[in-house]
């Protein structure tokens, strides 16, 4: 709890962006969210960081769309690859959880990306295809959810797939979401990178045609989450 004070009211709330070009959302666990939402400024969004893919009913531990709403919060991530690979999450299971918030009007940030093995046997876009098409079966609402490139081979491990590699997979997302949904679901929604990003590599990545954001892991915990934002305030245009 002493973190998430600090860091709210030392970085955070101090950080310098208009909402006009970027939004700026924190996720921190499930029992620091209503301290959080309670000491983060108006122009932060808060968000979960998992829901439960049932409604309310006898599911032990579970923390419902619902309940992430009745917090006062409109938004959470699902599929986070810890959660496709530690608790086996289904992309049938995330497609659920999808269509669950939604029920709830909430947006989601859905997550996608590929293991090292899928990459290096060429498998990436097949693994984001597969995992995004899961939850195309479920008529969803594209308007209220933010897709998470975030190869899982660069996350937490320095690693960091090179402009080029994590723009093409942004550019076949998008194209793949035109095919499915049309243009105008594919020129609005937001693509956004996670993978080790940081405020060295930020800059070179935010200039990619269709990176949008970032999804940022242990940077986010730093001072230097500042200057990512910073980094892209000043790249967006209005």
């Amino acid at each position: 709890l002493k973190f998430v004070k600090e860091h709210i009211e030392n970085v955070v709330n101090k950080l310098e962006f208009s909402t006009d070009k970027v939004e700026v959302m924190i996720s921190p666990i499930f029992i620091h969210l209503p301290l959080a939402k309670e000491l983060a400024k108006s122009n932060v969004t808060v968000a979960a960081q998992n829901i439960s893919p049932f409604p309310k009913g006898a599911y032990t531990g579970e923390i419902t769309a619902g309940q992430i709403k009745d917090l006062g919060l409109r938004c959470s991530i699902v599929g986070h690859s810890e959660r496709r690979s530690h608790f086996h999450e289904s992309d049938s299971l995330v497609a659920d959880k999808v269509a669950e918030a939604q029920k709830e009007g909430l947006e989601v940030v859905l997550c996608v990306g590929e293991k090292l093995e899928d990459r290096e046997a060429g498998k990436t876009k097949d693994v984001c295809r597969r995992e995004i098409d899961a939850v195309l079966e479920r008529k969803v609402d594209w308007s209220k959810i933010v897709i998470a490139y975030e190869p899982l081979w660069a996350i937490g491990t320095g690693k960091v797939a090179t402009p080029e590699q994590a723009q093409e997979v942004h550019e076949f997302i998008r194209d793949m979401l035109k095919e499915n949904m049309g243009t105008e679901v594919s020129d609005k929604i937001r693509i956004i990178y996670g993978g080790s990003v940081d405020d060295k590599n930020c800059g070179n990545l935010i200039k990619m045609k269709d990176i949008d954001g970032f999804l940022i892991g242990g940077a986010s915990l730093k001072p230097a989450f500042a200057s990512i934002v910073k980094t892209c305030n000043e790249y967006v245009k209005a």
